[in-house]
């Protein structure tokens, strides 16, 4: 007897939790229905995915949208359609903006301001300070929200959290994973004079390597002793894999794709500010160790770090110059591309971008094609070879360090909950972003 689904997806290879298999995807009711053999069943929209790889929406678990406050950069609007043109179904917001959403009114205002405008799914962080943490757990409990957020080095506003004490104070009150920017403020203010006029290079002398090992000693520590669950936030350096590869029952990892691409003198020297982020690009030993996390499991998610700055302000002298670069849209096609050059397999990325963040955020029917999830689809041409160019990007601000780089693999189809969303490098919908919603929240309203 055939059914009848919305949508069946016919003809594609599905990459899932049940390995990798030529099989129909059939959405009913923004959900995934069936898995299998469908050519004898019905649906009101058939896309055809012959030759290509259906993949389980990507989740970007760390953006910057630059909303409220700083839309020259970014917005969410013009953020998530960066994000769905690169075949990313849902982000996770960071709160450094202006203001910075440190209050239940502000994470409020932000899930406002996303809902049917984003062309993705969301979530946002609630951002954590050294006087707020009596309202943290009323605001990882909102709808919307994905966990606090803790920058231990040097951050804008009022974001930083530096000392050991004001670290616990956040870990006590808090019950959900907290995600941390571990580099250590002390070091760093010690080595702010190393800075070197106009020269990019010493910004990884700046932020060395100790001073992110010494953040991540200390706040693994922190955990231990609060009884809590960290997530450290792009990792740079070979000796901290090799430390919380010991910790990972207290500590999930992420890695950005930058890390694992570009390296220090090489990309200074190529692309001055536009190779300028927090912590930074570090040489080959470091880059090499952080693919050694990927191939043995330490790493749990990938995250972009999208975080745009206009051209403007990235043409400053070194240091004027702000850290941090576009990322969300370039997050896939640059893995795929170390997928073709057989650095990691299809099955470990998808492990690294849907169902890692699913797993470590506990993420409520999202992450997996499986029955009952949200049909949250990437579609994926693997023998595909493009070049990144300027007039792909999305993003306001108009440039990424990747422009003029040709990879092989491209999302050619990002469906969220059911409806295409992008196809062949076209929006085909109008924004309909909802919150994400998890596990330990259900109840959030």
């Amino acid at each position: 007897m055939s059914e009848t689904f919305d949508t069946i997806i016919k003809g594609g290879t599905v990459v899932s939790h049940a390995g990798r298999a030529r099989a129909d995807v059939g959405i009913r009711d923004g959900k995934f229905a069936a898995v299998g053999n469908l050519s004898a069943d019905q649906a009101g929209e058939v896309i055809d995915a012959t030759g290509l790889h259906v993949l389980p929406g990507i989740i970007d678990s760390q953006v910057h949208f630059r909303e409220p406050g700083l839309e020259w950069k970014e917005d969410l609007e013009s953020g998530s359609r960066a994000a769905v043109m690169g075949g990313v179904t849902a982000v996770f917001e960071m709160p450094n903006t202006k203001p910075s959403t440190i209050t239940p009114d502000l994470m409020e205002d932000k899930v406002k301001r996303g809902t049917d405008r984003m062309h993705c799914d969301f979530a946002f962080y609630a951002g954590a300070t050294k006087e707020n943490p009596a309202v943290l757990r009323e605001m990882e409990r909102m709808r919307g929200c994905c966990g606090v957020k803790v920058f231990m080095g040097a951050s804008t506003g009022d974001l930083l959290v530096d000392d050991d004490e004001g670290v616990a104070a956040v870990l006590k009150v808090i019950e959900r994973r907290a995600a941390f920017h571990s580099e250590d403020e002390f070091r760093l203010a010690d080595r702010r004079s190393l800075a070197r006029d106009g020269d990019w290079t010493s910004h990884e002398e700046v932020r060395d390597a100790t001073a992110a090992m010494q953040s991540t000693e200390r706040l693994v520590r922190l955990a231990r002793e609060a009884g809590k669950r960290i997530h450290v936030l792009h990792i740079s350096t070979a000796q901290e894999i090799d430390f919380l590869e010991q910790h990972k029952d207290v500590a999930s990892v992420e890695i950005t794709p930058q890390h694992l691409t570009l390296e220090a003198p090489e990309a200074y020297e190529r692309l001055k500010a536009y190779a300028q982020m927090n912590p930074p690009i570090r040489g080959h030993e470091h880059r090499m160790g952080l693919w050694r996390g990927i191939a043995q499991g330490v790493a749990d998610v990938l995250g972009s770090d999208h975080a745009p700055h206009t051209i403007e302000e990235k043409d400053r002298p070194y240091p004027q110059s702000p850290s941090g670069m576009p990322g969300v849209q370039t997050l896939l096609p640059l893995m795929l591309n170390h997928v073709a050059e057989g650095r990691l397999s299809l099955e470990r990325l998808v492990d690294l971008t849907s169902h890692g963040p699913q797993r470590i955020f506990g993420l409520a029917g999202k992450g997996r094609i499986a029955n009952g999830y949200d049909a949250d689809v990437t579609l994926v041409d693997l023998d595909a070879e493009r070049e990144i160019t300027e007039d792909w990007l999305a993003s306001k601000c108009g440039w990424s360090p990747f422009t003029g780089e040709r990879v092989k693999g491209w999302p050619v189809g990002t469906i969220v909950r059911g409806t295409a969303v992008m196809r062949e490098g076209e929006l085909t919908r109008p924004s309909t972003g909802q919150a994400c919603r998890f596990v330990e929240t259900l109840g959030a309203v």
